[in-house]
């Protein structure tokens, strides 16, 4: 099955991936890549769902926010409203890593959320992504001019990869490109981090459609909070790292289909 890529302009606040039929179900990356990370499981949620898979402003094709809009996760999740409307898409199911997860989770307070499907994400901790990531963006910079060469190589994917994903080796090259470069060149990221790095999600009793948490069992960079509200299921991605698309999209998939499956059944407040 083959998606559909689609440019920001007057008609489309986000730049995005299409591709399926069905309920909408969109998709937000993490902080730092774009919607590269969704190419793994695009098929199998396409089979089910019309995909939407965004670049959040400021990283892959999508623009920046407007200096005078907070680069907020509830700020994203207003432009992923924006880009629905522009679509002329009602409703939709909602999933998101990391910060994208957070994003979703701030989408799913809006009465146009049928589900949402945190992966990873972020929004629990008070020092998101360990420590702050400037050195390793400087070191990546550096490093854009030979990187698509430099990523041919499955050791130098291994290398770099290895702090978000658990089998680096699984990624294409063309991915591992993008992913480096959208990480060192997104002009959204400094503004996004910082945003991140002041609050923590708040919320879940304002959110009436089924969630689930999933967390990896190699992630190195969040692990799973030591509570949660209750009616929040959760699911433990095995073998997987922060970013689980590569490493196990089987599990991906199912985790975000079984969420917008219990959409159609009631669930209790808070859940």
């Amino acid at each position: 099955m083959t998606s559909t890529p689609v440019m920001p302009s007057r008609d489309s606040t986000l730049a995005h991936d299409r591709a399926g039929s069905g309920e909408a179900l969109v998709l937000v990356h993490p902080l730092g890549a774009d919607r590269v990370v969704w190419e793994p499981v695009m098929e199998r949620l396409a089979a089910h769902h019309d995909v939407i898979a965004v670049d959040m402003p400021g990283f892959g094709e999508s623009p920046e926010l407007p200096e005078d809009v907070p680069a907020t996760a509830r700020g994203i999740a207003a432009e992923i409203g924006a880009t629905l409307d522009s679509l002329s898409v009602g409703r939709a199911h909602v999933a998101g890593i990391s910060l994208g997860g957070w994003v979703a989770l701030e989408f799913a307070k809006s009465d146009r959320c049928l589900s949402v499907t945190g992966l990873c994400a972020a929004g629990f901790w008070a020092r998101p992504l360990g420590p702050r990531p400037e050195a390793a963006r400087g070191a990546a910079q550096a490093l854009v001019a030979p990187l698509r060469l430099i990523l041919q190589s499955e050791r130098a994917r291994r290398l770099m990869l290895r702090g978000t994903i658990a089998h680096p080796e699984r990624v294409p090259p063309a991915a591992a490109y993008r992913l480096v470069r959208s990480y060192a060149l997104s002009p959204g990221f400094a503004r996004a981090n910082a945003e991140m790095r002041k609050s923590l999600f708040e919320g879940f009793e304002d959110i009436r459609v089924p969630v689930t948490l999933a967390w990896a069992d190699r992630d190195r960079l969040v692990s799973p909070p030591r509570s949660v509200a209750s009616g929040v299921h959760t699911v433990r991605l095995h073998d997987c790292g922060h970013v689980p698309t590569w490493d196990s999209p089987d599990q991906v998939a199912a985790a975000i289909l079984q969420t917008t499956a219990r959409a159609a059944r009631p669930v209790s407040s808070g859940a």
